[in-house]
């Protein structure tokens, strides 16, 4: 049953909208994207929020296209919640104080709510674990790193272990490594083994691909990234942006359209009420103009701004 799920649920990006970034594609600031399935259109507010929708926010009718599932990416998963599913589930006991702060971090920063994943990988959690090479606190920061991102390391005073302060540098750190990388499985291994094992592996595979490249990086690197894909598993039951590499991402986008329409705030067809049967919180949404909410043709009445497509894929920097 767990490996039929695994098949299921690690083809769904779940998060497919989150792929873009501001820097990425640049889109005016009132636009929203639609996703056409059949006879139904789904829109969602804000461009760049994508990085907290997905699938769990579509209706239970609509289905999205599966792909091939990476099976060294199965079979890892399968092994890895049979090992340590015990000890995950006592961390998510606990993890709802860390999660809120971690979330307001990685939101306020463009990035995938997602890397929170990062932190139970790297310390389970713990704030005071300190590893044999001297990285500290949730993230695991070494002083250098901490220190680079305008963290306090002293014997009096270590911001490693303030988890905002810590959550911050980390996901600065995180976000640059995707603008190096474009890819969020390079990322959390450049994470842990630094940006020079995963440069030099790119430039010896030819291939920007994890699964492809692996065998060039460190053997802890290699681990981490699928304990990472694994853990997200755990928590998210879905996958999502971070867990595919750039070429899936792109046979998963290929497959469905992407329509670009723009959001003017003064629509009469974009009524609270029937918003609000929607989305809860949809008032505060037609009001600003940002946040996601799902709305069908009946609802949307808005009209595309041209028959061309943005780029799928984040320019790699």
């Amino acid at each position: 049953m767990l490996k039929a799920k695994l098949v299921l649920y690690l083809v769904l990006p779940a998060l497919l909208f989150s792929f873009y970034s501001k820097a990425a594609i640049q889109l005016p600031s009132d636009s929203v994207h639609v996703v056409s399935k059949d006879n139904n259109t789904f829109i969602i507010l804000d461009s760049n929020s994508f990085f907290r929708t997905g699938t769990s926010l579509l209706p239970e009718d609509m289905s999205l296209p599966a792909y091939p599932a990476n099976k060294l990416r199965e079979t890892y998963v399968e092994d890895y919640l049979l090992r340590n599913s015990y000890e995950l589930q006592k961390i998510r006991q606990r993890s709802a104080q860390y999660f809120t702060i971690m979330d307001s971090v990685f939101t306020r920063l463009e990035l995938p709510v997602e890397l929170k994943y990062l932190a139970v990988v790297e310390s389970g959690l713990k704030n005071k674990v300190v590893s044999s090479v001297g990285a500290r606190g949730i993230w695991q920061l070494m002083p250098v790193t901490a220190r680079t991102f305008k963290l306090k390391v002293t014997a009096a005073c270590d911001e490693r272990t303030h988890l905002y302060k810590s959550t911050l540098a980390a996901a600065t750190y995180l976000k640059g490594l995707h603008a190096k990388f474009g890819d969020w499985l390079l990322t959390i291994a450049a994470y842990n083994s630094g940006p020079g094992p995963v440069l030099k592996a790119i430039r010896l595979s030819g291939s920007r691909n994890f699964w492809k490249l692996q065998h060039l990086l460190p053997a802890e690197t290699r681990a981490h990234v699928k304990k990472f894909i694994s853990t997200h598993y755990f928590f998210e039951g879905e996958g999502g942006i971070t867990t595919l590499t750039r070429a899936e991402t792109l046979l998963y986008l290929n497959q469905v359209q992407i329509t670009i329409v723009r959001y003017n705030k003064k629509t009469e067809d974009l009524a609270l009420a029937d918003a609000k049967e929607n989305k809860p919180d949809a008032g505060g949404i037609l009001v600003k103009g940002s946040g996601e909410l799902l709305l069908n043709n009946e609802q949307q009445g808005l009209k595309p701004i041209g028959d061309k497509q943005p780029p799928l894929i984040p320019v790699v920097r």
